[in-house]
């Protein structure tokens, strides 16, 4: 029954993130295809919650069902936002877990920041800016100085803001569910 439950909250985790993930507006002072969303916040509490795997789980989950229902062909966004995802919900319930404590919160969204904001920008610059550039005709992103433009004015700015905004958003959000989570993880 325990494991059917967790599978439950894990999927309706997933679920809202997807919804989440449907409702994101860009930058005014960067590119369009670069949009904010709150669709991490549910794999952090999954992540927390549970364990690290729960929020990879959900932000899996939140992918696939954005490719089924507003996928473009060829998944090179999604895989994008997973990684973004899965780089920045890792660190931040590695340092909860290993604290559990506010403390412990907030040193792995500062981490969890920098490693999305550097993972990413290394990404984009080995596979996913070439990967667009492959499937989407685009050949100039294969250009290093157009890539490197691209990662530092653009993409390496995105992931910290996105990633500040998300912070801010869970933060008092932890706090006002946090006896709701425990309890909920005590009876798993």
């Amino acid at each position: 029954m325990k494991r059917t439950q967790k599978m439950v909250t894990l999927s309706m985790l997933g679920s809202i993130s997807f919804v989440l993930m449907l409702l994101n507006f860009p930058l005014p002072f960067l590119p369009n295809y670069l949009k904010i969303d709150f669709s991490d916040v549910p794999a952090l509490i999954a992540a927390i919650m549970f364990s690290p795997i729960a929020g990879v789980i959900v932000e899996a989950l939140k992918n696939v069902l954005y490719y089924i229902f507003r996928g473009s062909g060829v998944p090179v966004g999604e895989l994008a936002n997973f990684a973004a995802g899965v780089a920045f919900i890792l660190p931040v319930s590695w340092f909860y877990h290993k604290k559990k404590s506010t403390k412990g919160l907030a040193t792995g969204l500062v981490a969890g920041t920098i490693t999305m904001a550097l993972g990413l920008a290394i990404l984009n610059y080995i596979l996913i800016l070439p990967a667009y550039a492959w499937f989407f005709g685009m050949d100039y992103m294969l250009d290093p100085a157009v890539k490197w433009t691209t990662i530092t004015a653009g993409i390496l700015p995105f992931n910290i803001i996105k990633a500040m905004f998300i912070s801010a958003l869970f933060i008092p959000l932890f706090l006002k569910l946090k006896p709701w989570m425990m309890r909920r993880q005590q009876s798993f």
